[in-house]
């Protein structure tokens, strides 16, 4: 099983063998019993976590485990979250200190309304120049390096998954095939064109 977990501008697909979601059965417990005490989240302090918001929690333990390259609990959290809501494929963390503000991705139709902000839908009405900039910023993540390759993402509207581009070895391709996908995104959302293209 794969989650792929947004960290600002990067994409780590962390893979969990079916094997280590039975044997972690006995450790997922244990964190169910911490966070049944209640759990800080942020500036709030939720007296009894639901099951996103456990993932939350969880999603900020496996920010901290990467932050660290603990491989075990990065794995371990990982499974949590996938164990825990059926049909997620991802989690974009967020990094301010706003854990109530993680947002969780389905695989199909929107994230649960108890989550903060539901999964973005496509949309249907064009946007001004400025906000379609923006959008589209939010849509193409900028170029990161995977080993000694290069890769950039796009967030497809209809199933709000990431799409990573094939790895390249040169930097420059990758960026002008970045920007491309970028001007297609930016058209896309101004109504000049059908939703962008996946890499």
């Amino acid at each position: 099983m794969k989650l792929n977990v947004i960290v600002d501008d990067r994409i780590y697909a962390i893979e969990v063998p079916p094997d280590m979601l039975r044997e972690a059965d006995e450790f997922f417990q244990k964190m169910d019993r911490d966070m049944d005490r209640g759990w800080q989240m942020g500036p709030e302090f939720i007296e009894n976590p639901d099951k996103v918001q456990r993932c939350q929690i969880a999603a900020d333990k496996l920010l901290v485990s990467l932050s660290t390259a603990n491989e075990t609990l990065t794995m371990l959290m990982a499974g949590y979250i996938l164990k825990h809501l059926p049909g997620v494929t991802g989690v974009r963390i967020d990094t301010g200190g706003e854990m109530l503000l993680t947002e969780m991705i389905f695989e199909k139709g929107p994230t649960p309304a108890s989550t903060p902000r539901a999964a973005a839908s496509p949309r249907t009405e064009r946007l001004s120049k400025i906000d379609a900039m923006e959008q589209a910023g939010k849509d193409v993540t900028k170029v990161y390096k995977v080993g000694r390759s290069y890769r950039y993402a796009v967030r497809d509207p209809l199933t709000d998954e990431w799409v990573e581009s094939p790895p390249m070895n040169n930097e420059q391709d990758v960026h002008a095939q970045r920007m491309q996908a970028y001007k297609q995104r930016l058209d896309a959302l101004m109504g000049k064109t059908d939703a962008a293209t996946p890499p």
